[in-house]
């Protein structure tokens, strides 16, 4: 007879699968939104001549993020 994993198990599991859902949906907008800043094609009205550089940097930083978490999981 199979043993049924606790509640207690499932919960912490569902939570984990919920906390990467998020993690991986706040990587793809970031990353949306910074080339969208990049390309010209979010404009933000009266900074408009530093828009594509802070959205090149929001990528870089997305991208570094990402790494940097990917290695302290492994670590």
């Amino acid at each position: 007879m199979a043993k049924r994993k606790s509640k207690k198990v499932r919960t912490r599991h569902v939570g984990r699968l919920i906390h990467i859902v998020g993690w991986i949906t706040g990587v793809l907008v970031a990353l949306a939104v910074g080339f969208g800043m990049a390309d010209g094609t979010l404009r933000v009205p009266g900074v408009q001549p530093i828009v594509p550089l802070a959205g090149w940097i929001v990528v870089i930083l997305t991208i570094i993020g990402v790494a940097m978490a990917i290695i302290d999981k492994f670590r």
